[in-house]
C-alpha cells in the first residue's frame, strides 16, 4: 500500500502544508543506526528540510 495523504506536524519543514499535509514528492525514512525498527520512536524522517 502507498500512502496517498501523508500527514506531518513539523510546521518548520519546507514541505509542511496547510492542514498538516506533507507536500514532498517522496518521503525518506530510516531506522536509527541501521537497526530494524520496532516502533516509530526508532525512526527518523530524512526528508525534513528546515523552512527558511
Amino acid at each position: 500500500m502507498i500512502a496517498q495523504d501523508p500527514q506531518c506536524e513539523v510546521n518548520n519543514c519546507t514541505y509542511w502544508g496547510t492542514g498538516n499535509k506533507c507536500n514532498a514528492k517522496a518521503i525518506y525514512v530510516v531506522s536509527h543506526k541501521g537497526k530494524k525498527a520496532s516502533n516509530n520512536k526508532e525512526t527518523d524522517c530524512k526528508t525534513f528540510v528546515p523552512e527558511i
